[in-house]
Parts: structure tokens; C-alpha cells; sequence
């Protein structure tokens, strides 16, 4: 897989997942088992609805040139 989500976007999904999960469980409800979902593709740093549209939020690779060094 190659990853699809960056820094800022990543925090901000394992942010949310924590707080979810910690709300269901302070709530003793299993819908904190939702928080699972960005909480892992922040961990992976791979979104799979990303994937069909192209779309990514990670940072641009420099190019590379014939000898390996950056252009």
C-alpha cells in the first residue's frame, strides 16, 4: 500500500479516533468501535476512499534524476 495520507491529516484522524473510542467507552457504548476507523488509517497512513478518487495528502517526493540525485 502506498500511503495516501499526510502529516497533518494523520494527527487529525488519530486525534479523533482516541476521542471517539474514549467517549464510547466512557459511554459504554459499542459506537465508540467507530473511532477505530480513522483512528487506524492514521496509524497506517492509508485511507482506502482516497484510493478510487486519486487523491493523497502527502507531501510531493522530490524527482529523482538519472544518477539519483534530486532535480
Amino acid at each position: 500500500m502506498k500511503k495516501n495520507v499526510g502529516g497533518l491529516d494523520r494527527g487529525f484522524r488519530i486525534a479523533l479516533g482516541l476521542v471517539v473510542v474514549g467517549v464510547g467507552l466512557a459511554n459504554r457504548s459499542w459506537w465508540g468501535a467507530l473511532g477505530l476507523l480513522p483512528l487506524l488509517t492514521g496509524m497506517f497512513a492509508w485511507c482506502p476512499v482516497y484510493v478510487p478518487f486519486g487523491t493523497t495528502t502527502c507531501a510531493e517526493e522530490p524527482r529523482q534524476g538519472r544518477l539519483g540525485v534530486p532535480r
